[in-house]
């Protein structure tokens, strides 16, 4: 029977997931931020009459530049670029689709209202936007110590 490895490979394999943690941690800081953005802007679109659905994706497209700009600054700390704001633009894209999917769902079939469906919406798209976030538009590039 194999004992435990007490390799340094071994030791690194069970610490791998701090850095990850960390990055989850001020992830839900900016993602915060850029949360209260898009509640904000979306409180203001229905009070001024705008419907669910547009009111849902202009408020989200708002807080999706202010999430790029404080993810690439402080989760991920790498300089911003083109190709990372449209990497990040497409991601945002595809939790657009579901914010606003989500937030006409919650708010048409439940008696949950609309503001309180967009929180459900935004809480159920933060995992989903971490994960492409740290696979695809932040991933580790060869050499890069300070990203996962």
């Amino acid at each position: 029977m194999a004992g435990p490895d007490r390799t340094v490979a071994g030791r690194r394999r069970v610490t791998d997931w701090r850095p990850l943690a960390g990055k989850a941690a001020r992830y839900l800081v900016t993602g915060g931020t850029a949360a209260l953005v898009d509640i904000g802007c979306f409180t203001l679109a229905l009070e001024a009459g705008i419907a669910i659905v547009p009111a849902a994706t202009l408020s989200f497209m708002v807080g999706a530049v202010v999430n790029y700009w404080l993810s690439a600054r402080f989760v991920f700390r790498q300089k911003r670029s083109l190709r990372g704001y449209l990497l990040f633009v497409a991601v945002a894209t595809l939790g657009l689709i579901l914010n606003v999917t989500l937030t006409a769902l919650i708010a048409a079939h439940t008696p949950v209202p609309p503001v309180l469906a967009k929180v459900i919406a935004i809480a159920i798209g933060f995992v989903f936007n971490f994960t492409l976030n740290v696979l695809v538009v932040f991933r580790a590039r060869d050499g890069d110590a300070a990203s996962i």
